[in-house]
């Protein structure tokens, strides 16, 4: 696992830990894509790709601000996102490169997936 030691965005904020491209497991990633919500926030990230990032705070989600928080600890412990903390902001990017490492091909399909997901909660 891969620790990040910047700021924390709260007092309460534990370390963020990431797992490495090698420690990425099919199963985690695909448990994590198995939610409509969190393929939404992952074709959110994907719209910001290569280099942008999206503060949690950003995503207009239909869940509350907790279960919100759950499903991008989710994320980034299958290894689908990286995140850092920017003073009080929690940024996100997608570990595309990783993920199509490991996995190629996964992104290409589920990114459709919750872009449909958008769609429907337009």
């Amino acid at each position: 696992m891969v620790g990040y030691h910047g700021r924390m965005a709260s007092r309460t904020a534990t370390e963020l830990v990431h797992p490495a491209r090698d420690e990425l497991r099919f199963t985690d990633v695909m448990a994590a894509l198995s939610d409509p919500v969190r393929l939404a926030i992952v074709a959110r990230l994907a719209e910001v790709e290569p280099e942008g990032e999206l503060a949690c705070a950003t995503f207009a989600l239909p869940v509350s601000k907790s279960t919100q928080s759950g499903h991008f600890k989710v994320l980034r412990e299958a290894g689908v996102i990286q995140q850092r903390d920017e003073g009080t902001r929690r940024l996100n990017r997608l570990r595309r490169a990783d993920l199509d490492n490991r996995f190629p091909g996964l992104l290409t399909l589920a990114i459709p997936q919750g872009c449909a997901v958008l769609a429907d909660w337009s």
